[in-house]
């Protein structure tokens, strides 16, 4: 269901589990008509089945022929171009999505800092707030030490008034 979903939206997962933005099917298939097509112009049966073409266009006098075996070379020529700029657009896709895979890595990290940052922050100001209240307790004591011992005092004063 999920894959239909991605698919809907021209995205597709490989046996990898890999998002990608061609279907798997088909690039594997673009993969091995290419991988077939380079076989078939390095195999030993190419030149001489080119040779043996030619040598029948030399020796056959019919232009039915020479017309055939040119649109069959032209028609061999341009489905290689063709194969070509399928895989060289292919390469420039993977190379996009590689690009946009790892601005989103870095999109991802990014926000990960900033909600570490943000944590250690809040860590932070929890311990301030804290060390505020220690020291507002401290001098709350102090506070209440020196109303004391002032009022000690204003009784001390006021008894040696008393007294004289």
């Amino acid at each position: 269901m999920a894959n239909e979903a991605l698919a809907k939206a021209g995205l597709y997962v490989d046996e990898l589990n890999k998002i990608r933005i061609a279907d798997p099917n088909i690039t594997r298939q673009t993969q091995e008509l290419k991988d077939d097509c380079h076989k078939f112009v390095d195999s030993e049966l190419f030149f001489p089945l080119l040779a043996t073409l030619l040598l029948l266009l030399c020796t056959t006098s019919t232009q039915n022929l020479y017309n055939g075996l040119t649109h069959s070379l032209l028609g061999m020529v341009e489905f290689q171009g063709i194969v070509n700029k399928s895989i060289a657009v292919s390469n420039k896709l993977a190379i996009l999505v590689e690009q946009e895979k790892l601005k989103a890595i870095g999109s991802r990290n990014l926000l990960e800092s900033v909600a570490k940052d943000r944590e250690m922050q809040q860590q932070q100001l929890h311990a301030l707030v804290l060390e505020k209240k220690i020291e507002l307790e401290r001098l709350k004591v102090q506070l209440n030490t020196l109303k004391k011992e002032e009022a000690e005092q204003n009784e001390l004063i006021e008894q040696f008034l008393l007294q004289r």
